[in-house]
């Protein structure tokens, strides 16, 4: 998530976060954007489906909980922590090729949470995905 230079593309980053050896490294996510109240991201279809071939029901919701989680990250900042607590996804369609793109956008940012909605869709445009993820702000340790 570097550019050329080296240098940090979003804030995440700069927080001294890194993707590297993580389950974002190995679903292919990549992203986009980040902020405190929004965020966006793209997955490749290929390597994150099911036996039937589809996406994997799962796999949106790695997506969905990634973005919204960086992005909590953010509204928490230096010294704080954000934790995913719930989130929950309703499947609205199958996807067998392309790639997946998704948006988070802020539902709520408070001092001890931060909730966002993100919608997952096809490469088509169409809403694949609709889940709503809840983060506890934490100070740390």
């Amino acid at each position: 998530m570097t550019d050329t230079t080296g240098a940090p593309r979003h804030g995440y980053e700069a927080l001294g976060f890194t993707t590297d050896g993580t389950l974002i490294e190995r679903t292919g996510i990549e992203v986009e954007e980040v902020a405190a109240d929004h965020a966006a991201a793209r997955m490749p279809v290929a390597g994150n489906t099911q036996p039937a071939g589809l996406l994997h029901g799962g796999a949106s919701v790695v997506l969905a909980e990634t973005l919204g989680s960086m992005a909590a990250q953010l509204h928490a900042g230096p010294g704080r922590a954000a934790v995913g607590v719930e989130v929950n996804a309703t499947h609205h369609r199958g996807v067998r090729e392309g790639w997946v793109h998704a948006q988070a956008r802020a539902l709520h940012l408070g001092r001890t949470t931060a909730s966002y909605e993100i919608v997952v869709s096809d490469d088509a445009g169409r809403r694949v995905c609709t889940a709503r993820l809840t983060c506890m702000i934490l100070d740390r340790a």
